[in-house]
């Protein structure tokens, strides 16, 4: 969604400098929100489930479950925080130095 943000924003010709690629880049942060949120709320209600079990072959299930439910939650983290910021950084690089208009 950042990309499919970004080059929507310089086809139009609204990319003029950081503050454009960094509104454009919260647009497309916020359109991965609702997608990402319902993604992991489906897997933790498949997986906490697993975890508090006590039932035959409970043992091996949880040592699976655990890193996913650790998985998805870092996952989470990583693309609606620091995947904006990275892109924001890599992006930027072409305004540096250029005043904003």
């Amino acid at each position: 969604y950042l990309d499919l943000s970004y080059e929507q924003w310089k086809k139009e010709g609204r990319m003029k400098g950081m503050e454009d690629l960094k509104e454009a880049i919260m647009h497309g942060a916020v359109k991965r929100i609702r997608p990402k949120l319902m993604t992991v709320g489906v897997i933790l209600a498949g997986l906490v489930p697993i975890m508090f079990s006590h039932g035959a072959g409970s043992d091996i299930m949880k040592r699976i479950a655990a890193p996913m439910v650790g998985g998805v939650i870092t996952s989470e983290i990583l693309e609606l925080t620091i995947y904006p910021a990275i892109y924001l950084l890599w992006k930027g690089r072409r305004f540096k130095g250029k005043p904003t208009e």
